[in-house]
């Protein structure tokens, strides 16, 4: 058997492909909500974004930025995973696989 093949077929590789499938739908549809969310709210409560909550200000600017943010989040959480799992886990498949 092949090296590559031997590593596609390992358990550790499919359990750590699954995982990162998990953890990237995940994200993906927590942000698809958030964005959906937000075009939902203003197709249907329009009036509660205008609420003014300053002089010059309604709520739809702080909240659009809270999408933003949450995307700069959500970046943030997939690449702490990586690095602090992912990464790992692939080193000890690599290190598994290269002692045989």
């Amino acid at each position: 058997m092949k090296k590559h093949e031997e590593i596609l077929n390992s358990e550790e590789f499919q359990t750590l492909v699954k995982k990162r499938w998990s953890v990237s739908l995940t994200l993906t549809l927590i942000m698809l909500g958030i964005y959906f969310g937000y075009l939902l709210l203003i197709a249907f409560n329009k009036p509660f974004l205008a609420t003014l909550i300053s002089e010059n200000l309604t709520l739809a600017i702080p909240i659009g930025l809270g999408i933003i943010v949450s995307a700069w989040a959500m970046t943030g959480i997939y690449v702490y995973w990586a690095n602090n799992r992912y990464d790992n886990t692939v080193t000890e498949i690599k290190n598994k696989l290269n002692q045989k």
